[in-house]
């Protein structure tokens, strides 16, 4: 082997420790990119980074997971980690959390479970805020959604005008006209024969949409 050869081969052995430290100190990377909410620089690392991040949401406060919701909220990036471990805090007790994690959930999946869970929320919660806060995800932050899940969650929503709860009936309108750019001429205050041909429009509406998939 000459010199040179040499050379380069004790450079390389030298250099491997700090390479391999390097590669080693991503999840110290990702703390410290949380810490200090530096979303930016986490989408710089990215997508290996979402393991992490799920790691670090599972295993951190409150203040950590709500600082994590927001930065898988603003990457946008799918991932089933964070779809689950975001799915055990939909009800969670406090009131950002919750919200942060009813908004980041479509941003990091297109599973059924995700709108379904909103919709249930958007439904059946006793308190009204979650409910319209459930009715903005669906509307503005199912990113991930195909087609024929997009006509699942128009159906569910054209289904939620006939709710008993007036507030139900008027989120899930305002989320249809956001969605869809349709206008069908419901209001809640509207006499119930009113009401009743506007829903039929919104499902004529849907029949031609699903029929020109």
């Amino acid at each position: 082997m000459g010199r040179l050869q040499l050379c380069v081969v004790w450079v390389l052995i030298l250099a491997l420790p700090g390479f391999l430290a390097g590669a080693a100190s991503l999840p110290q990377q990702v703390a410290d990119l949380v810490e200090k909410n530096d979303v930016e620089g986490i989408r710089a690392l990215g997508p290996a980074v979402l393991p992490e991040l799920a790691r670090l949401y599972e295993t951190g406060t409150e203040d950590r997971k709500i600082t994590i919701a927001g930065t898988w909220y603003q990457l946008g990036w799918r991932s089933e980690q964070a779809e689950r471990v975001l799915l055990r805090d939909a009800h969670s007790l406090n009131p950002t959390l919750r919200v942060s994690v009813q908004y980041a959930l479509g941003r990091v999946s297109g599973d059924p479970e995700v709108v379904a869970t909103l919709v249930d929320i958007m439904r059946h919660d006793p308190n009204p805020y979650f409910r319209d806060k459930a009715a903005c995800a669906l509307a503005y932050d199912q990113l991930h959604l195909s087609e024929a899940q997009k006509v699942a969650l128009f159906e569910r929503l054209i289904d939620a005008l006939s709710d008993p709860e007036p507030q139900v009936q008027v989120i899930a309108n305002q989320a249809l006209v956001i969605l869809t750019g349709q206008r069908k001429g419901f209001h809640y205050l509207a006499p119930p024969e009113q009401k009743r041909k506007s829903i039929e429009a919104w499902k004529k509406w849907l029949a031609e949409y699903r029929a020109n998939l």
